[in-house]
């Protein structure tokens, strides 16, 4: 394959990546500048996907979106066969030879996006981090691998950080959620908190919205808190430690994002908790000391 096709599907990998920002960077400039184009490429395979799941007014509705989705699954496959003619399966294919990244790995968030067609309630707690091992979990342990990591106790904290983003996610964007049907509150915490279907399509603020909320941002704090082993794990094995301000950077922007959860006293129905370029310069000062 040539270089130059090589070369301009790693780029277009790159524009989809740094078109979207959310709680935290796709591959900042604290990673080195070998490692960041595998990051792309498997960003924008996430985000297409993710896409066909989120696009509105597809025609043929759910139905339309799955085929979309079995259809990238197909081209996930062909690019593990050697055969792939789109620039974010051509990036791929490279990625995933270079670091032995198993396809299950990638399968899993493929499934985590079918979930989110088919899915739209949750009863419990124990199922939104079901649907966590899928959506985010296998992102930190595909960065781990783009460093040769294969270690089962880092992806073990790994999963923990990612879980407390994915999370963080939710909480941040419940507003934003509804207006896809979609409701990742647990609904076995809304009725311990008194609070309601009916309350949230309301879009009700009241007191027992508060404490679900602040019960729910507490304990993705813990499951930060449990996770941050990894970042001085990765600081202290060689190759990793570039890595770990990477991490630590991570870190920091989910939980600021709690943090401003709570400043707006769980308010996320009239203003969507961000992080500013204030905040973004801040904490990557913070990561580099």
């Amino acid at each position: 394959m040539q270089d130059s096709l090589i070369n301009s599907s790693f780029k277009y990998c790159e524009d989809i990546a740094k078109k979207h920002y959310e709680n935290f960077p796709v591959a900042s400039l604290l990673l080195p500048k070998e490692k960041r184009k595998y990051v792309y490429a498997i960003y924008a395979f996430a985000r297409a996907a993710d896409d066909f799941a989120d696009e509105e007014g597809i025609l043929g509705g759910n139905e339309k979106r799955l085929a979309l989705l079995d259809e990238w699954n197909d081209k996930l496959k062909e690019c593990y066969r050697g055969k792939a003619y789109d620039p974010i399966f051509i990036a791929l294919g490279i990625t995933v030879r270079d670091n032995r990244i198993p396809i299950e790995t990638l399968e899993r968030l493929l499934k985590a996006f079918r979930q989110d067609v088919v899915k739209q309630r949750y009863k419990s707690f124990d199922e939104v981090l079901d649907y966590c091992t899928n959506s985010a979990n296998p992102v930190g342990r595909l960065v781990l691998m783009i460093f040769g990591c294969i270690d089962t106790k880092f992806f073990k904290y790994s999963d923990k950080i990612c879980t407390a983003l994915q999370l963080t996610n939710f909480w941040q964007d419940v507003a934003v959620d509804l207006q896809k049907e979609r409701v990742y509150l647990p609904e076995e915490d809304m009725k311990r908190f008194g609070y309601s279907y009916e309350m949230l399509w309301n879009k009700e603020y009241n007191e027992n919205f508060k404490k679900l909320m602040g019960y729910e941002v507490t304990r993705t704090q813990k499951l930060f808190d449990e996770g941050r082993k990894l970042i001085e794990m990765c600081r202290q094995k060689s190759g990793l430690k570039k890595l770990s301000k990477e991490l630590k950077l991570t870190w920091l922007g989910g939980t600021t994002i709690l943090k401003k959860i709570k400043q707006i006293e769980y308010d996320v129905f009239n203003r969507r908790p961000e992080i500013s370029t204030l905040n973004k310069i801040s904490l990557f000062v913070r990561t580099r000391f």
